[in-house]
């Protein structure tokens, strides 16, 4: 099949993974100067901790972060080093085994976040008007939508 895509669509394509690559790798560089880990880790403890019980299944993790599988047992193995997360037996599947961020892990969430947060508003927040949130989100959205329901029929 052919793409149907037009100049502009292509463009503002580009100009999308262009922004995020710069975005992250801003943010990144935050985090870095302020000797915390790289926002991946930020982004497993925050998706624990906003869990029920502030556990998760592997590959509910891996979803909620979308990371594949066998990266995100790598990420948690650094993780669990660092004393940030701690691996549950599943009671119901003894081969299954749930992530659960620690107390350590809450303190440097909490560390990372007001790096993190800084820099999403000095460096996304200070360039959208409010008029303009609401339309990226509505785009966003769409989107991710229509890409679920891609992989739903596939």
């Amino acid at each position: 099949m052919t793409p149907n895509l037009d100049e502009s669509h292509n463009a503002v394509w580009r100009l999308f993974l262009t922004t995020q690559a710069l975005l992250l790798d801003r943010i990144e560089q935050e985090l870095a100067e302020a000797e915390l880990p790289p926002l991946t880790w930020y982004d497993v403890l925050w998706a624990l901790e906003s869990s029920p019980d502030r556990h998760l299944r592997l590959h509910e993790l891996a979803e909620a972060i979308v990371l594949n599988r066998s990266n995100l047992t790598r990420l948690i193995d650094r993780l669990e080093a660092a004393g940030l997360v701690c691996r549950k037996s599943c009671p119901q599947d003894r081969r299954g085994a749930f992530a659960a961020i620690t107390e350590e892990g809450l303190a440097m969430r909490q560390r990372m976040w007001q790096v993190y947060g800084v820099a999403i508003a000095k460096y996304f927040a200070n360039y959208v008007s409010d008029a303009e949130v609401v339309v990226l989100s509505q785009v966003l959205i769409r989107i991710r939508e229509g890409m679920r329901d891609e992989g739903s029929t596939g």
